[in-house]
């Protein structure tokens, strides 16, 4: 099983791909993790990947290119013919549960954006 994560902290996931069974099942290649850097899909000198809310207000909101950068390169970079499924994490969306997981580990590429 394949899974592709975008973030703008990646070194956040070292731990986890580094003890215990998350490692054995890495190590042994039953999971492939890559991690992608948001970032890198960003524009200009500071690479920023947020920006004012239009027609201003407090906060920040994300900047829509990156993500669509990255998503786009992360598919291109797949297995051939294969379709992943993307996950964002969102309070309103799905609920993750236990009817939800055989559905996901059946898929051979997940994309989680995070």
């Amino acid at each position: 099983m394949r899974f592709d994560v975008i973030t703008l902290f990646p070194e956040l996931f070292a731990p986890f791909l580094s003890h215990g069974i998350n490692r054995r099942a890495f190590e042994s290649r039953q999971v492939d993790v890559r991690l992608w850097q948001l970032r890198d899909f960003a524009e200009g000198n500071y690479r920023r990947v947020d920006d004012r809310p239009f027609g201003g207000g407090p906060g920040m909101v994300m900047k829509a290119e990156p993500w669509g950068q990255a998503i786009d390169s992360v598919r291109g970079q797949g297995p051939p013919g294969a379709d992943p499924v993307l996950v964002i994490p969102t309070p309103s969306g799905r609920r993750f549960d236990q009817t939800v997981a055989p559905e996901l580990a059946a898929r051979p590429w997940i994309i989680f954006a995070c």
